[in-house]
């Protein structure tokens, strides 16, 4: 069964590979896992994309989330939380 995904994630992903990036969707994994890897001139990005259309009580990390947000923070990891195109192509220096 398929992860749900925020509705905002289609147009993120399709403007990030407009910019040349290529990206994974990891949603089917569940358990936590950030939902996009995205790999852009050598570098590589893990990005929790959240609705910014939503209200603030359903843009929350859930528990699993968290979870998983601080152990890749211990191990040294950032987990981007992107709500729109843009924050996500200034994450990755397509745009400034």
């Amino acid at each position: 069964m398929s992860k749900r995904i925020d509705a905002n994630q289609p147009m993120i992903v399709r403007d990030l590979r407009k910019a040349g990036a290529m990206v994974q969707s990891l949603a089917d994994i569940g358990k936590g896992c950030p939902d996009l890897l995205v790999l852009f001139r050598g570098d590589a990005y893990v990005m929790e994309i959240k609705d910014g259309m939503q209200p603030p009580s359903k843009q929350r990390l859930t528990p699993l989330e968290k979870e998983w947000h601080a152990q890749a923070l211990e191990a040294r990891y950032h987990v981007y939380i992107v709500k729109d195109s843009t924050e996500a192509l200034q994450i990755i220096g397509a745009i400034k």
